[in-house]
């Protein structure tokens, strides 16, 4: 049973900080590609950040210079720090798995992120 459980989310002020981590289970997870996405309120789901399996990153834009993804494949792990929080970041942010062969994807059931301005 594949398993995607997200920690970390919060309320913090505008300028803080956060640090959220993926647990995964039920998945080899060296060879997922491993995500972060969000969704706003009256929004569609959109990608945050991206590591691939050989740790290449890629994110949106809008998160440059403030989040960075990372991994820990000893622990099937994967963390977003976030810093210089905006309002515009609150969203509920989650977790995907992608497997690099078989293409099979996986979601976490979210974490809530509030900033306050």
């Amino acid at each position: 049973q594949v398993q995607l459980v997200e920690s970390g989310g919060g309320l913090v002020q505008a300028g803080g900080s956060l640090r959220l981590s993926c647990a995964a289970s039920g998945i080899i997870f060296r060879v997922n590609i491993m995500g972060w996405y969000r969704q706003a309120p009256g929004k569609q789901r959109e990608l945050v950040a991206r590591i691939s399996t050989g740790g290449t990153t890629n994110g949106a834009d809008s998160v440059k210079g403030r989040f960075t993804i990372s991994r820990d494949n000893t622990k099937n792990t994967v963390y977003l720090q976030m810093n210089s929080l905006k309002p515009e970041d609150t969203a509920v942010y989650y977790c995907n798995s992608h497997h690099s062969i078989t293409g099979a994807d996986y979601w976490g059931r979210g974490t809530q992120v509030t900033i306050s301005s």
